[in-house]
Order: C-alpha cells, then sequence, then structure tokens
C-alpha cells in the first residue's frame, strides 16, 4: 500500500487532475466494490460530461486516428480512476492493479487495439508504479455505447 498523499503527490507531478466520477449513462453504478476489489463498470472517454470523440478507430477519412484512440484511452482510464477512488476513499488504498479490459470500436480492418490500451496500461504505470502493472485483455468490437471509440473497465485491489 502506498505512503498515505503518494498518489495524490505522483497525480500532481504528473499534472492530472482527477476528473468527477462519470454519471452513469443507464441502469448501474459507476464502480462496485467487493472485499478488497473495486470493478469500475465499463468507463467512456467523457471530458466535462460530454464523449470526447466519437467513431470507429482505424487509419483513413472519417475514422478516429490510433494516436487519438490511445489520448481517449487514458481519458478513459482516468475516469475508472475517479470511479476507483470514490469507492475506495482514496487512490493510496490501491494496492495493485489487477485487470484492465480495453474495448475498442474498430474499422474491420483495424487490428491495432493492444496499441489503443497502451494509453491506458502506461497511465496506470505512471500513476501507480510496479503496483500499475496489470494482467489485460485488448478487444476489437463494432461498436460501444454513445458511438465511443473506447471503454475501459478496470480492477484493482485494495489493501
Amino acid at each position: 500500500m502506498s505512503e498515505q498523499g503518494t498518489i495524490a503527490r505522483r497525480l500532481a507531478e504528473l499534472g492530472i487532475t482527477l476528473p468527477p466520477v462519470a454519471a452513469p449513462v443507464a441502469a448501474y453504478v459507476p464502480a462496485v466494490r467487493s472485499g478488497s476489489l473495486v470493478w469500475t463498470s465499463g468507463q467512456l472517454p467523457f471530458v466535462d460530461g460530454a464523449m470526447a470523440q466519437t467513431g470507429k478507430v482505424g487509419v483513413g477519412e472519417g475514422l478516429v486516428d490510433p494516436d487519438r484512440a490511445r489520448e481517449l484511452a487514458r481519458v478513459a482510464a482516468l475516469n475508472a480512476l475517479a470511479a476507483v477512488a470514490e469507492q475506495a476513499g482514496s487512490l493510496d488504498r490501491v494496492r495493485r492493479v489487477v485487470k484492465l479490459v480495453g474495448f475498442v470500436a474498430s474499422d474491420p480492418s483495424f487490428t491495432g487495439q493492444p496499441g489503443v490500451i497502451n494509453g491506458a496500461s502506461e497511465l496506470l504505470g505512471q500513476v501507480f508504479g510496479d503496483a500499475g502493472v496489470h494482467a489485460r485483455s485488448a478487444v476489437g468490437v463494432a461498436v460501444l455505447p454513445l458511438d465511443a471509440p473506447v471503454e475501459l473497465e478496470l480492477v484493482v485491489e485494495l489493501g
């Protein structure tokens, strides 16, 4: 477990402010705690309550560029961390990130889902160090809620 305030200081050093917890878009809650685990619902790349960008990820006109999608995965990860913090009381209680599941709304020819989800994985490493190393899935899908390019689920263990 981190020293009290360590994660808050690290976020400040990285120039990151956690957003407010994103409001659910259907009948669910942003995160649930069960024992020492916190499971987030799917987190979208909302910024100030609005989808940061919509569409399918791929290379070509009318598609979300993979580098932009990587940034959006980072935004969704910040939203997931906000949901975790609300359940845990503080991100300093996170002992380790257990699992990240990333969904990428993909053009049929796009196969770079792992690179997109790296935007989230790298953020978790920056914030939590070794405790941010996690198991992961990166899945291409036809469409996501609200035409989001990415959606993430996060599981963390609290100490």
